[in-house]
């Protein structure tokens, strides 16, 4: 039987991903014990984020039956950006979906035929990956 301190080591990788979006507006709310199952209540802005948490939870483990988890999506499907310097859709792309590989999804979605050209400032969505 796992205690507190190891169930929130073993997911920590989750509770860190919710916690990297807080400038997005996730939310983590509670870190706490149900029964035997750590018990993670948040919230977090996008389908797309959602998505990422989930990616990273079934990372940790599959089967995931120590989690008891409450993750709300406060917002849509996509997630709005603005491309700051130094980015590049890879780049936000690995950031959304823990994939460099998936940026013309990005792109195709803003209708940006050359996903080289991006400029700070510029606002883009993105999506969901289907």
């Amino acid at each position: 039987m796992a205690n507190l301190e190891q169930l929130k080591q073993k997911y920590s990788p989750v509770i860190s991903t919710i916690q990297e979006f807080g400038e997005f507006g996730a939310k983590l709310d509670a870190v706490d014990l149900a029964g035997e199952q750590l018990h993670i209540k948040g919230s977090v802005p996008s389908q797309v984020i959602a998505n990422r948490v989930w990616d990273v939870i079934k990372q940790v483990d599959p089967t995931y039956s120590d989690l008891k988890h409450e993750i709300a999506t406060t917002g849509g499907a996509d997630q709005p950006y603005t491309v700051k310097a130094g980015d590049s859709l890879s780049k936000v792309s690995k950031l959304f979906y823990g994939n460099v590989n998936k940026y013309n999804e990005i792109a195709r979605a803003n209708g940006i035929s050359d996903p080289n050209l991006i400029r700070v400032g510029q606002r883009i969505n993105v999506p969901p990956l289907s």
